[in-house]
């Protein structure tokens, strides 16, 4: 047997928020973790989210009216939601996917899956983050949402009333009071939704730094390797990597847009699994023009406050994993943040970013126990909620682990809806 064939507890394939938040919450429960990824924690999609807690959003990326975009979204490669041309056969299948999700009944079930991890996500944040000594990496607990056009306003209207049904403190404000409160803010914005549980953190790395920490002085291990060839058994699961074979107790996948392969071969389903490529301008020299996280109900976008500067975030772009990235996508966030500000951004130093968001077509995460006496635990497909929702779904995941009862039913979110696992 080789040196890096030993028996391992628990091992958790993915060093992003998901995979990081789980080993904390395994770690304080007594487990062994090693934790595996071919980069170091932090290095990919996690690092260079909006950085926004965004409890209030429970509604899918879409709705039906995008069956009458499609033409738009193949030519503006700009807007706020784009289909690269050239991924546009592989991405129609999983588009059509999308669409049998927007029929009523679908759409309920989704924006229940939503709320119900989103609803517990602020208060999952606090106390992990009391637990590990981290409360100061979050910041402001309210947003505004903000719009500019009246017809706007009366959508935002009726999702305001959903947003209440689903229990998100949300009100109403005009545009003065909006000013009021974020004064950088311009005379184009007519009025907004203010938000009073939700909040941004000061920075998404150094929160991914500070958990990983935690749970290394838990007992938490890392080891750098690639995950090739899973196998599950009724004793262990085995992983194949470039470092060499590894046997676990119990291994939790959890490695965002590029689970999709792992998950197929342990479980023999293959989710539909894509990948929204978000983009990022950092403002380093704009760290002190807002409070709050401020988002654009028409824009799709969101501007958040960080330590280091100001993020511009948000639009989705779909081009798969291996196309080079648009950079003008992430300029345009700049223009679009000005048309909102009183006074115009200092883009000096500003840093482009591109990473990939793993979605699934119902816009819910797959969160499950399965396999040969539920050895294989999943955590993947967040799309961009996966800040929001990485304290609670570690919380889940942890209980899953122990074979006791999760916090809230995992139905939403079984793997089993896009196909029966084997074992």
């Amino acid at each position: 047997m080789s040196d890096t064939d030993q028996l391992e507890d628990i091992v958790i394939i993915g060093g992003g928020i998901i995979g990081v938040t789980a080993a904390y919450e395994l770690s304080c429960a007594g487990r062994r973790v090693l934790l595996m990824d071919k980069e170091y924690p932090g290095a990919g999609a996690s690092q260079g989210n909006a950085g926004h807690l965004a409890t209030e959003q429970i509604f899918p990326v879409a709705d039906a009216s995008i069956l009458w975009q499609v033409p738009k979204l193949l030519l503006d490669p700009l807007g706020p939601l784009a289909i690269d041309w050239r991924y546009a056969h592989r991405i129609t299948p999983w588009l059509f996917r999308m669409l049998l999700n927007m029929r009523p009944a679908q759409q309920r079930r989704t924006m229940e899956g939503l709320a119900q991890l989103s609803g517990n996500s602020l208060a999952a944040w606090e106390d992990l983050l009391g637990r590990s000594g981290g409360q100061d990496l979050i910041r402001s607990r309210e947003s505004l949402t903000v719009f500019e056009r009246p017809a706007t306003q009366r959508k935002l209207q009726r999702a305001m009333k959903q947003m209440q049904a689903c229990d998100i403190p949300v009100t109403a404000i005009d545009g003065d009071e909006a000013r009021e409160r974020v004064p950088a803010l311009g005379h184009s914005v007519l009025g907004a939704l203010h938000f009073t549980a939700t909040g941004h953190v000061a920075d998404p790395l150094m929160l991914l730094e500070h958990i990983w920490v935690a749970a290394r002085e838990q007992g938490a291990r890392f080891v750098q390797a690639e995950a090739g060839d899973l196998t599950v058994s009724a004793d262990t699961v085995r992983v194949e990597t470039d470092k060499g074979p590894y046997r676990a107790s119990q291994l939790l996948l959890a490695c965002g847009a590029h689970s999709r392969n792992l998950v197929r071969q342990a479980s023999g389903v293959n989710p539909p699994l894509d990948t929204e490529r978000g983009y990022h301008l950092m403002l380093p020299a704009e760290s002190d023009r807002l409070p709050m996280a401020i988002a654009s109900a028409e824009r799709r976008f969101i501007m958040t406050p960080m330590q280091g500067g100001l993020r511009l975030a948000g639009t989705v772009e779909f081009a798969g994993l291996e196309r080079p990235a648009n950079w003008r996508r992430a300029w345009v966030l700049r223009t679009h943040a000005n048309q909102l500000l009183a006074r115009d951004l200092d883009d000096d130093q500003a840093e482009p970013w591109m990473g990939f968001r793993p979605t699934l077509p119902d816009c819910l995460p797959v969160i499950d126990r399965i396999g040969a006496n539920g050895r294989l635990l999943l955590a993947f497909g967040h799309h961009h909620l996966g800040l929001t929702q990485a304290a609670f779904t570690a919380r889940i995941v942890r209980d899953l682990a122990e074979g006791g009862p999760p916090p809230v039913s995992i139905e939403p979110y079984r793997l089993s809806r896009f196909g029966r696992p084997k074992g």
